[in-house]
């Protein structure tokens, strides 16, 4: 049986023919435009019927805007970002006062009328004839919710949402075609809830539900007659009625709302006059919209989580595409933030680095073999109030996802240089002569042109004490630059940037590293994060896993929820487990006994690598467990301060170094982070020091510090002699290179940047 007609079983032409039959001046009413006589419009009946016949069948509808909320890995709370703070609801969970007072104020007739309410136009027509002007219009409330309609399909361009809200009889006649289709399809409770749902109630609040938490802190199905009123009466004009701005007008406006509701019999004139002594009962909600209401400190972290969603093709083909789903809302975006770590990291950056201090600190956790990021924090606050030293650029990340473009490593990069060495077959007693200076071995191999040292540059190590012959052990614990140059100058540098690659290591803007001697010594710019995900792959035995920060979507569009597909991390091998285990060793080594000693873990194995910068601009400690890796950088975003006779945390310094300050903060993040996690280790390696004189060791000539050999003749081109390449031993050293150095290093000021040189780190 068809459906019966609201128009009195008319079709929607005819309907709107009646309409304007009746007067094309009343439709300007409605309209808000002032006419002098129907003839100046230019336009009949007929013409605007069949303006209204050629325009779309259906009204496009878009899925109302909300909120998306973005959950730790616990499922608590992180944050709430929206472009429209909505949260739909069914008629159902609307308290009845409220379902009263809209329509009372409204369209006090919107049980009774169709689309159109003729009795309506005719009033208003005559009133605005009577006062000469255009004082009250005519739309019912299914006219209202579709000109919401149009102006929510019209999103954030402020272009569109002026074409959807001019006052034209254009935009009426469509206006008009399409409340008497909606009148049809969904009935008068559907359009009631629709419109409750879409109407925009100030203080950035979309719909009765963000309404009446925004103001009352309550859900809406609780609001009592005077809270209904108030927000029924804000739809006209929430900006002049806000109550949060203005009590005494939002009373007023209230108080109308209550009385019209007695007049049409919604509520009883004694409920009224009781609701009008009442006081508004405001419970003021702040609204709490982005990253910046972050909890634990995550304001960076939800920032990434946003900057992925918008980048990574698996939400999206293009820009616009993700934009949309991004804008359009309704999203639970579970993280994989651990907030366990997250407030360790927080509380360790706090404990050593203050906000007010000229630099800053950025740390960031991630598990190997997931890729998981666990943490993600930094000194500065998150926000854009320069004065409270707020920052909105992440330090943890590279440009794409952060907007820093990272920071130069110093002699963290070492470790990536050495796997290179032990993958190319060269053994983990690998020794070189490491003098206290080097003039850069040439040319050295790359995967392209050879580099050539043209200017005859030089590098020098810390002190003068510091001179080899070195083993790769003691050379990693020292951290001895020299060493690193001649392990490039053996093996080449593209095995270098080839197992870089392998570890997705580029600079903070996405670019390859370059293929010169520098980059052992850390000269290029990295983020902490791709740092903590490279050495990961050391604790998880060579296997390499991008970051990730998404484990599940989940959208609700009108009553359907559907999952999204979220980015993996995808696992390669980027060394061989023995490789790996030998790395492991070899940087346990550093916090055992070399310049990482003040991040040691006291009850779990753990291994890392301190880094300095030229002049100290930067300073690093890149450590990691069997079962977490993660990266601590400190400098300035401007990389302009010089950290000597300088003030972090309170605490003097009068140089800074990656091992008494990064070191200390990664002890603290990791030591909170991993509480209660069972304490793995790492699979051992037995690398030979030449001082614990091992019979097998002793017979090799020129492999003894301290013991002078005949000098070899099968050693490298330019003095890189290894003992045991050749027909005879090496110059011992004199046992000179046992003398322990400082607590960390930085290269001298007058390593300079380009031609394979620039500002090298040693800790």
């Amino acid at each position: 049986m068809p459906k019966k007609r609201s128009g009195g079983g008319l079709s929607p032409a005819q309907q709107a023919a009646k309409f304007l039959g009746v007067s094309v001046l009343a439709g300007a009413v409605m309209a808000g435009i002032a006419l002098p006589a129907v003839g100046a419009l230019g336009l009949a009946a007929k013409g605007s019927v069949e303006s209204f016949d050629e325009l779309p069948a259906n009204l496009k509808t878009p899925p109302l805007s909300q909120r998306t909320t973005i959950l730790d890995s616990d499922g608590g709370q992180l944050a709430t970002v929206y472009s429209r703070d909505r949260t739909v609801v069914d008629l159902k969970d609307i308290s009845p006062y409220m379902q009263k007072a809209i329509v009372a104020i409204e369209d006090s007739r919107f049980y009774e009328h169709g689309a159109i309410d003729l009795k309506g136009v005719l009033r208003a027509l005559n009133k605005n004839a009577r006062s000469g002007e255009v004082s009250e219009g005519a739309s019912t409330l299914t006219q209202q919710y579709v000109k919401n309609v149009f102006v929510e399909e019209a999103g954030d361009d402020p272009t569109k949402v002026a074409q959807a809200t001019q006052q034209t009889i254009g935009r009426k006649i469509a206006e008009l075609k399409y409340a008497i289709q909606v009148e049809e399809e969904l009935g008068k409770k559907k359009i009631l809830e629709n419109y409750l749902n879409i109407t925009f109630f100030g203080q950035q609040a979309y719909g009765v539900e963000a309404a009446a938490r925004r103001y009352f802190s309550k859900s809406a199905k609780d609001l009592n007659l005077q809270e209904s009123a108030l927000l029924a009466g804000l739809v006209q004009s929430p900006s002049r009625y806000d109550p949060v701005n203005d009590e005494a007008e939002a009373k007023k406006r209230r108080d109308v709302v209550l009385r019209r509701m007695a007049q049409v019999g919604a509520v009883s004139q004694a409920q009224v006059d009781e609701a009008v002594e009442a006081p508004l009962g405001l419970k003021v909600s702040k609204p709490k919209n982005g990253c910046i209401t972050a909890v634990n400190d995550a304001g960076f972290f939800c920032d990434y989580v946003r900057n992925v969603f918008l980048n990574d093709p698996v939400f999206g083909k293009t820009k616009e595409d993700r934009a949309r789903i991004w804008n359009q809302g309704g999203l639970t975006i579970r993280t994989t933030l651990d907030p366990q770590a997250q407030n360790s990291v927080q509380q360790s950056l706090k404990d050593h680095v203050y906000k007010s201090d000229e630099v800053a600190a950025a740390t960031t956790l991630v598990e190997p073999g997931t890729g998981k990021i666990v943490a993600m924090g930094q000194s500065k606050p998150y926000g854009t109030n320069a004065k409270q030293h707020e920052t909105v650029i992440n330090y943890s990340a590279d440009q794409k996802l952060g907007t820093s473009n990272g920071f130069p490593t110093g002699s963290t990069f070492k470790p990536f240089v050495a796997a290179a060495a032990l993958e190319e077959g060269r053994p983990a007693t690998q020794e070189y002569p490491s003098p206290y200076e080097l003039t850069v071995p040439s040319p050295i191999q790359t995967c392209g042109k050879p580099y050539t040292n043209e200017d005859g540059t030089k590098i020098p190590n810390e002190n003068e004490s510091e001179k080899g012959p070195y083993r790769l052990k003691k050379a990693m614990a020292l951290s001895v630059n020299t060493y690193f140059i001649e392990m490039v100058a053996d093996i080449g540098l593209c095995p270098v940037t080839e197992m870089t690659e392998k570890l997705h290591v580029r600079q903070g803007s996405g670019k390859e590293l370059p293929q010169v001697p520098s980059i052992a010594l850390g000269t290029e710019s990295v983020s902490p994060l791709t740092m903590a995900s490279a050495y990961a792959a050391f604790a998880n035995r060579g296997m390499y896993c991008t970051p990730i920060a998404i484990e599940a979507v989940t959208q609700q569009v009108g009553e359907t929820k559907k999952s999204l597909e979220v980015p993996k991390s995808t696992c390669s091998r980027a060394m061989s487990e023995g490789t790996a285990d030998t790395i492991n060793a070899l940087l346990k080594g550093v916090v055992d006994s070399g310049t990482g000693q003040q991040a040691g873990l006291s009850d779990r194995d753990s291994a890392g690598k301190t880094g300095t910068t030229d002049e100290r601009r930067n300073a690093w400690f890149v450590g990691y467990t069997p079962n977490l890796s993660g990266a601590v950088w400190v400098g300035s975003a401007s990389q302009q301060v010089k950290m000597r006779n300088i003030t972090i945390g309170g605490v003097h310094h009068d140089l800074v170094y990656g091992s008494d300050t990064p070191g200390p903060i990664w002890k603290d993040a990791m030591t909170g982070a991993l509480a209660g996690k069972e304490a793995e280790s790492f699979v051992p390696v037995h690398i030979p020091d030449p001082e614990e004189k091992d019979e097998d060791d002793r017979d090799k000539p020129g492999r003894d510090d301290g013991d002078n050999g005949d000098n070899g003749d099968g050693g490298f081109i330019g003095g890189l002699v290894s003992g045991g390449n050749g027909n005879g031993g090496g110059n011992g050293s004199g046992g000179t290179g046992d003398t322990e150095p400082d607590p960390g290093f930085s290269a001298p000021e007058g390593f300079i940047r380009g031609a394979g040189t620039g500002p090298g780190g040693r800790d």
